[in-house]
């Protein structure tokens, strides 16, 4: 684990003689006594809570990072949505189309930079790349808001608030394929092994802001297995009780997995749970190290208390005209989106820490354009434009943007070179996301594609970058973010991206 500095302004106020704060004291007296024990043990051994570690960093009684954030919205595009067609336009490939790479004017800036040389000669598929011909843009863009930062024409609703967004266009991975979804989650190959999601992080480091419902939960298909499955939602070592909890948008039923059914009383069904947790007790005190028991434990008292809580979260017909029409409701092709970019803004204003959006999960993922991709994004663009720039928008209205990090991301771009009939490849060489809100600055693009849009040529960024910009935002040092047992690489960490932190 990485040292933190001991500081003279470490009060016992703030903490106990085992090094654990209050905070994780009270909180393993929800456990009952067992929970004190096993907490207690826990702490003895090294295994304390990221708050515990963020308490030590003080400095003349302040804390060395405020937390300019208290949630993260982190909408994921499945698939690989087209950084050229969306939100890094390149009006090259127009000049260049039908040429090669090496004929084209941009040979000498693609062929003979540091980044080919040193990594696309060894990605898969690298040669067959360049061999394509340049295939121009399949739709217009031009320069959107006062900062005038270009947004292509499948996206006017979120380009009408890139006056609030920072877009980073030099992203990279080193995955050719699907399973970059959970890299771009975890900052792991995923022949790696599984490793904790950024959102496990943050629930792992920040606990919950409402003790009635979950701190991180999952909505939508998540990436197929072959890509990586839930690992891009989970706590992996971390533990079971870090992973998101799924929720289905379902008015009727949202929570299906933890209904009791109709003719089960509450009052029946809370004794029901007292035997457990007595049980679950039991178990935990004979086996102390057994954080399943643990997670188990939390997960019932949670679900008992979420039968109550997440029917209301769910109640969106009591929202204003203005508001389902912000949100596209009452257009069948953004309505289901719409829905869940609505149910996630719900979910953040009455304490829900991290709220994982998908769209098009599932197998590769629906944004897989290999062919036809004007038809492709030409038909998903407009499912989710409109709701997420209504998201940006309410929230903003709301007060809440200024607390809320909302994150755009895909696994990858797509290539300059077209392929089978009107298509483009997967490309992790260089790609595009966009954050916004929580501290971040707004109108600008930081970090550049070459003039095709092949490599991130100019501050290059690998994705667990983007996961220590919004940690970091969250209050969080990523180093702290480490566990015994589980040494983390320096590029595991990533480097929050200062340019775009206000």
């Amino acid at each position: 684990m990485t040292a933190l500095p001991p500081s003279p302004h470490h009060a016992l106020s703030h903490t106990f003689p085992c090094g654990r704060t209050r905070r994780s004291f009270i909180a393993d007296c929800g456990l009952g006594f067992t929970g004190l024990a096993m907490g207690a043990m826990l702490a003895r051994d090294g295994v304390v809570r990221a708050n515990d570690l963020a308490a030590k960093e003080v400095i003349d009684g302040r804390p060395q990072r405020q937390p300019k954030a208290k949630s993260v919205i982190w909408l994921f595009m499945g698939g690989g949505v087209s950084h050229v067609e969306s939100f890094d336009p390149k009006p090259a490939l127009n000049k260049y189309a039908g040429m090669t790479i090496e004929e084209s004017p941009a040979a000498d800036a693609v062929l003979k930079s540091p980044f080919y040389r040193k990594n696309v000669r060894d990605f898969a598929g690298g040669p067959r790349k360049l061999m394509s011909k340049l295939y121009p843009m399949q739709i217009g863009y031009r320069p959107r808001g006062e900062s005038g930062v270009e947004v292509t024409d499948w996206w006017p609703h979120v380009g009408s608030m890139i006056d609030d967004i920072a877009v980073v266009r030099s992203c990279w991975c080193t995955d050719n394929d699907h399973a970059a979804q959970y890299e771009f989650h975890t900052g792991h190959h995923i022949f790696d092994g599984y490793h904790p999601s950024v959102g496990s992080w943050a629930h792992y480091g920040l606990g919950s802001l409402n003790d009635d419902l979950p701190s991180f939960v999952a909505i939508g298909d998540p990436p197929g297995v072959c890509c990586g499955g839930k690992g891009a939602q989970n706590g992996a070592y971390l533990g079971p009780e870090h992973n998101a909890v799924p929720l289905k948008f379902d008015a009727n039923l949202p929570l299906p997995y933890a209904s009791p059914g109709p003719e089960v009383f509450q009052e029946e069904q809370a004794a029901e749970f007292e035997l457990l947790r007595e049980l679950n007790g039991l178990s935990a005190a004979k086996y102390p190290e057994d954080t399943a028991v643990r997670a188990r434990m939390k997960s019932y008292e949670l679900a008992f208390r979420m039968q109550t809580s997440i029917p209301e979260v769910f109640k969106i017909a009591n929202e204003t005209a203005a508001t389902a029409e912000l949100y596209g409701l009452n257009n069948p092709v953004s309505k289901s989106f719409g829905e869940t970019c609505l149910l996630a803004r719900r979910l953040v204003e009455r304490g829900v820490r991290f709220v994982q959006l998908y769209h098009g999960g599932g197998g590769g993922g629906s944004w897989d354009a290999h062919a036809n991709l004007k038809d492709n994004h030409g038909k998903l663009s407009p499912m989710v434009d409109q709701p997420i720039g209504g998201l940006l928008r309410d929230l903003k209205q709301r007060g809440l943007l200024d607390e809320t990090i909302v994150v755009w991301a895909t696994e990858f771009g797509r290539t300059p070179g077209e392929e089978g009939s009107k298509g483009r490849d997967h490309h992790p060489y260089g790609f595009s996301c966009w954050l916004a809100g929580g501290g971040l600055k707004g109108g600008l693009a930081h970090g550049a594609t070459d003039e095709i849009g092949f490599h991130a040529a100019e501050h290059r960024h690998y994705v667990t970058d983007i996961h220590a910009t919004v940690l970091t935002q969250l209050g969080l040092n990523p180093h702290s973010l480490e566990v015994p047992g589980h040494k983390r690489l320096e590029i595991e960490f990533g480097k929050p991206i200062h340019q775009i932190i206000a």
